[in-house]
């Protein structure tokens, strides 16, 4: 007995003094050891200082969701079908990934299943089904005048006429009372719908006619609006009828505070866990060793191990194993010690190991490895899992691989990094082998220390301030000085947390402290918000700051982010997170953003290895709840696009399993029906495109069949980026009332290197006008595109409209392939409509990063401004006409308007380097932009500047003419 007390008591003082409990004679259990974590989970139960439910918290669960009468659905016939469709609409089974219920994935399930049926209770049926297309931005000037005009509409039989000022709910009354007066009998109590004919878009709401989008686009084409009045039950069902997972407490993964886990005067028998801040000592791993199972061709003749300490893209701390012959099997048995200590770790630290080429056996330094040492292979670990249990005993790791120079895809912009992947390639894949120190315990992370501190906070007394003025005594100096110069300020919060020490947990604290007491959401600009989402901030109360901002986002500026915040997903070091709660929460709100989260991400699924499962538990946590009219609509999607990407033109037009009429992915708002034959073909181009042609939606207005070009082989994702920053300026520009008649076809990335773009009816290339005007030499021809564009409108009046679309057209891409710095600007994709309207096609160039050939730079001009353009604006001859006045006019209020918004447009830039994209892949690229915008310059300075621009394109505007006869001459596509 004695014996035993002592063996007990000196384990309570080894853990108490933090000495090496690592030997192998001490049994004790892993914590990943299942008993271990049930008696976790139980301890779980008597937590204390739970923080307030805050309905915004994405980390706090509706206390009704728990629903104890819910079955467990993993045995269930049910619940495999369900699993079926799930992995059918997903694109990966996520089941055969699935270890056990305490499994980052299966934790997640189960943790946002609860999120997920809140929303479900809150959400409205009706508009969640009907939700219109809209703007609030101030009418264009030309369409101001139309308000003074009835617009016709027709519904269904009745026609009326109807002022644009009406509001919506007027015609709803009408048509009822002409259902009545026809004696038609229908439930009064079943709400009337207006469905646009032949398009999946509704007017609903409250909103002013001339507020909806496709009643702009009538009175911008001169055209009748053509309404069905339906019934809202005979809309598709959105009922979920999904067998749900089981939620867990949303506060599992959050332990009681520091105080009442701390080991002092507490009985061995009750202690269960331990403090990490408990844990003076410093961070080491044992490096035991890897396995190759076939050693690649070009072998360096030793290696050496990396262990680097990493918040999210930061290196903290870094350690380097010496160096050993690169064999199929490399022993070290060394411990790498870190000079940071357990107590200061943050949450979402990973230690990172890298696997790098040595040039001889010596032990490299740190500054050896980063001149000499080529990363081969790379790994990540999360020190503290998604349970916020800190890692212990042995791990092995199946690392990534480095692709070389010669392959062509790249790897995920600092997937090294930012991803806590495995290899899912057992087999194949290098398998590094480690130690890390264990404890007889779990060691968790915990939620807080005892009570924050109370403190008086008086109101700010300057603008834009958001922070309080009085903060406890416990904050640093450091704090209180920022406080002084410029904390007031939002503006300066990004630059001040990008400088605060992450691994010092006592200035981490005082930090937390600021940011939760910060003001109103929405005093936090929206391009801060959108910075504090980048990879520069990994902190989870920064995070959650910015989420709240977003919070306040409508619909249509959610959907204005969505690809930059599915990128930033990626940040996360877990599954779970403030930001995911959000997309899928606003995704199951509104059927708009949920048909774009679902391709956005989807996309991911498929190309991007190291995010899959994360991408993957995500888009189903959103199919679960999105309702069954949903699904059919997406299962109809996927349907078309597996079809198309799998089977050879000739199998597919003759295949009869393609569904009759589906939506298409690039816009939820554009049904289309079977496939016309004789106008399908392959494109001749390089990757072999195909041209595909649909019959439209039955319409009393559009007759014109609907084409797509599919692409397999080409990325995407830049042209997709490109007209979403397209459709952002649009937008900007539409709040300044100045409308430039920018064209942003539709584009979307459906998978890895394949996708569809919409094709834009009565539109010709620059080069067919040229050709069919004197072949190659038409290049040179001044007057050839007005002398088409005349062909096109005989009468003057229309010719004059026709001017002036093509102006504003001109002007507003001028501007915007300047400012994203567009290359590759040949005839063969500058397009032009019947109506004049000028557009751009095919993004490959981007951000300056322009064609070459022999070292020569292919771009001689900032943007294409060439004499044939200029002379539709009647500048003949070096002299300056009206319409070229007003074209300069309209460029400076678009470059402005633009540069007003300069730190958005380098914010969402510099999110999408997360996609890896060749022409988007460094910081540096952002240089080109803070360039074009002439940050830091005055306003003075900008138009200068730009004006500038504009004098060199139309100097040097003969040398785009020889570029454009060499290309028509040349063939080239």
């Amino acid at each position: 007995m004695f014996l035993t007390m002592l063996f007990l008591t000196l384990m309570f003082l080894t853990l108490m003094f933090q000495t090496d409990v690592s030997d192998p004679d001490v049994s004790d259990p892993d914590v990943s050891d299942p008993d271990v974590s049930t008696l976790m989970f139980l301890t779980l139960m008597f937590q204390t200082d739970v923080p307030d439910p805050d309905v915004s918290d994405p980390d706090v669960s509706d206390p009704d969701v728990s629903d104890p009468d819910v079955p467990d659905p993993d045995d269930s016939d049910e619940r495999q079908q369900q699993q079926q469709l799930l992995t059918y609409l997903i694109g990966h089974d996520l089941e055969k990934e699935a270890r056990d219920r305490l499994d980052e994935l299966t934790f997640t399930r189960r943790k946002l299943s609860a999120p997920r049926r809140q929303e479900l209770r809150r959400r409205d049926p009706f508009l969640y089904a009907t939700e219109p297309w809209v703007s609030h931005a101030p009418l264009p000037t030309e369409l101001q005048e139309l308000l003074k005009r009835q617009l016709h509409v027709t519904i269904v039989t009745p026609h009326l006429k109807t002022d644009l000022s009406f509001f919506l709910i007027m015609i709803v009354q009408v048509c009822s009372r002409v259902l009545d007066d026809q004696g038609v009998a229908f439930d009064h109590q079943d709400a009337l719908v207006l469905k646009v004919s032949g398009r999946e878009e509704f007017l609903t709401g409250d909103e002013r006619l001339s507020d909806f989008l496709w009643v702009r686009h009538c009175m911008k084409t001169h055209s009748e609006l053509h309404l069905s009045v339906l019934h809202f039950s005979c809309l598709p069902d959105d009922g979920v009828g999904f067998v749900d997972w089981p939620p867990v407490d949303g506060f599992s993964g959050q332990f009681s505070s520091h105080q009442d886990l701390r080991l002092d005067r507490k009985e061995l028998d009750d202690i269960f866990m331990i403090s990490l801040w408990d844990c003076e000592r410093k961070l080491r791993v044992k490096l035991l060793g890897f396995d190759v199972p076939k050693l690649p061709e070009k072998c360096p003749p030793s290696v050496y191990v990396e262990a680097s300490l990493l918040y999210g893209s930061k290196v903290c701390s870094a350690v380097s194993s010496a160096a050993r012959p690169f064999t199929e099997e490399v022993l070290w048995n060394e411990w790498l010690e870190f000079d940071v200590l357990l107590s200061d770790l943050p949450r979402g630290v990973k230690l990172g190991f890298t696997i790098n080429s040595a040039g001889s056996e010596n032990t490299p330094t740190r500054q050896d490895s980063k001149r000499n040492g080529k990363m081969l292979y790379f790994v990540n670990l999360l020190l503290i899992d998604h349970r916020s249990v800190l890692c212990q005993g042995p791990h092995t790791l199946h690392m990534w691989a480095c692709p070389t120079q010669s392959e062509e895809e790249a790897v995920t912009f600092q997937a090294d990094k930012l991803s806590s992947a495995t290899n899912p390639d057992i087999e194949t894949s290098v398998a590094i082998s480690v130690m890390l120190d264990r404890y007889c315990c779990p060691v968790v992370l915990p939620n807080a220390t005892q009570a924050q501190p109370n403190a008086t906070q008086a109101q700010p007394n300057r603008p834009g301030c958001a922070l309080p003025a009085l903060r406890p005594p416990s904050v640093r100096a450091g704090l209180g000085n920022f406080r002084e110069d410029s904390v007031l300020y939002g503006s300066n919060l990004p630059e001040f947390l990008r400088h605060v020490p992450w691994m010092d947990r006592q200035t981490v604290e005082d930090v937390h402290w600021l940011l939760e007491n910060w003001g109103a959401p929405e005093s936090l600009d929206l391009a801060v918000a959108l910075e504090l989402l980048s990879l520069d901030f990994i902190d989870h109360k920064v995070r959650r700051l910015a989420v709240r901002r977003l919070d306040c986002l409508s619909n249509d500026e959610v959907l204005k982010y969505l690809l930059q915040l599915v990128q930033t997903l990626k940040v996360e070091p877990y599954h779970d997170s403030f930001l995911a709660r959000f997309l899928i929460r606003r995704a199951l709100r509104s059927k708009r953003i949920g048909h774009f989260f679902f391709w956005y991400v989807r996309s991911e699924v498929l190309g991007c290895l190291f995010f899959r499962q994360r991408m993957a538990v995500l888009l189903e946590a959103y199919l679960l709840g999105c309702g069954h009219g949903m699904l059919d609509t997406l299962r109809q999607q996927v349907l078309f696009i597996n079809f198309v990407s799998k089977l050879r033109l000739r199998e597919f037009l003759q295949s009869s399993n393609l569904p009759s009429e589906f939506v298409l992915p690039f816009d939820p708002r554009v049904k289309v029906g079977n496939v016309i034959l004789e106008k399908c073909k392959i494109m001749a181009s390089k990757k072999k495109p195909l041209w595909l042609e649909f019959c439209p939606a039955p319409s009393p207005t559009s007759t014109a069949p609907v084409g797509v070009i599919f692409k397999h082989g080409d990325d995407l994702r830049q042209d997709m980026l490109v007209i979403q920053t397209l459709v952002l300026m649009d937008s900007i520009w539409q709040d300044k009332s100045l409308d430039l008649n920018l064209i942003p076809y539709g584009c979307i990335a459906t998978g890895h290197n394949i996708g569809m773009i919409e094709t834009v009816r009565d539109a010709v290339t620059i080069a067919a006008i040229q050709k069919s005007r004197g072949g190659s030499a038409g290049a040179f021809k001044e007057d050839a595109l007005f002398d088409w564009l005349k062909s096109k409108c005989p009468l003057q009046e229309i010719h004059f409209q026709t001017v002036e679309t093509f102006v504003k057209s001109c002007a507003g891409y001028c501007v915007a392939t300047y400012v994203l710095g567009i290359g590759d600007r040949h005839n063969d994709n500058i397009m032009i409509t019947d109506k004049g309207n000028l557009f751009h096609i095919d993004f490959g160039h981007i951000l300056g990063n322009w064609k070459r050939v022999l070292g020569v730079n292919r771009e001689r001009v900032p943007f294409v401004l060439t004499p044939d353009f200029l002379y539709i604006m009647g500048r003949v001859k070096h002299r300056n006409s009206l319409y070229f006045d007003h074209f300069q006019d309209i460029c400076m209020q678009a470059y402005l308007s633009l540069r007003s918004q300069s730190h958005l447009l380098i914010t969402l830039f510099s999110i999408m380097l997360l996609t890896g994209m060749r022409e988007l892949s460094s910081a540096e690229d952002m240089r080109y932009l803070r360039e074009v915008l002439q940050e830091g310059k005055s306003e003075e300075q900008a138009r200068a500047h730009f004006l500038e621009q504009v004098h060199v394109c139309i100097k040097q505007g003969w040398q785009v003419q020889t570029n454009w006869w060499i290309h028509i001459l040349m063939g080239i596509k």
